[in-house]
């Protein structure tokens, strides 16, 4: 069984609920976020070892909460994946620039997350 944290910051709740029970599916510890300011509350509660982030999200974007967490070394370790809908080139770049780990465009197929995530996901001896 899979071990590790998932934070999933979606304001789609259809994407939200599914990206939900597929992450439970593999075993990991799971928390939503539904904007910006509450994807920062919960970081400062605790932090996640992989971060699934939409880019267009109310209050803030993603962009804007992938530089919040890459400005603070002590989340230096929270892998960060971006969802987006914006599958166009210059927006994946920025997002990698402002230091997201990957970059996952909409539609998305369940795999692709699955296997992404745990590819990002720490090894744990045992």
């Amino acid at each position: 069984m899979a071990t590790g944290s998932v934070l999933i910051v979606d304001d789609e709740p259809n994407i939200a609920l599914s990206l939900e029970y597929l992450m439970k599916a593999q075993g990991f510890d799971v928390r939503v976020a539904r904007d910006g300011d509450a994807a920062i509350s919960a970081l400062q509660e605790r932090l996640p070892d992989v971060m699934l982030l939409d880019v267009m999200l109310p209050k803030r974007d993603g962009y804007e909460i992938c530089q919040t967490v890459r400005a603070n070394p002590d989340w230096k370790g929270v892998r960060i994946i971006m969802l987006t809908a914006r599958g166009r080139v210059v927006e994946q770049e920025k997002g990698l620039a402002l230091g997201a780990d990957d970059y996952i465009t909409k539609p998305f197929s369940t795999r692709e997350v699955i296997e992404r995530v745990r590819q990002y996901m720490p090894v744990t001896d045992g």
